[in-house]
């Protein structure tokens, strides 16, 4: 299985190797930047130009939480390994770790000078990391 996401605001999970579509995801309001499997993958997480995030369940075939917060593009997202956390780099020089269940931004981190245009929980930690068109890489403690 394989999800892509296009600048049709869909995306789109394929098995493999035959190609057929197996589901589509319909929601965002522009083109989709990223998206991430849940760790146990039974949900996604999607990133988007329209600014937001948004969770979706593979068991009831929709968005269950769309997370805003960011001012600009949102260019990827990433689930902690946990599954309870989500972390989405923006084009607005930040970027934001959520709380899934509680639905709410616990840290925002600043300090990169440009976009923030991709971010990773470092396996079985609370370490982040980020890149940015500022040409540095950041290491975060999500603690």
């Amino acid at each position: 299985i394989v999800v892509t996401g296009s600048d049709d605001h869909l995306w789109k999970m394929w098995a493999l190797p035959d190609g057929n579509i197996i589901m589509t995801g319909e929601g965002h309001t522009d083109w989709l930047s990223g998206c991430c499997f849940h760790p146990s993958g039974t949900q996604l997480v999607t990133s988007s130009g329209d600014t937001t995030v948004q969770i979706w369940d593979f068991s009831k075939r929709r968005c269950i939480l769309t997370l805003e917060g960011h001012a600009r593009t949102v260019w990827d997202c990433s689930w902690h390994s946990c599954g309870d956390f989500v972390a989405s780099a923006s084009m607005d020089n930040t970027s934001k770790i959520r709380d899934v269940n509680s639905e709410r931004c616990r840290y925002t981190m600043c300090g990169h000078k440009d976009s923030v245009n991709s971010i990773e929980f470092l396996p079985f930690s609370n370490t982040v990391l980020t890149s940015s068109a500022d040409k540095t890489l950041s290491l975060w403690d999500a603690r």
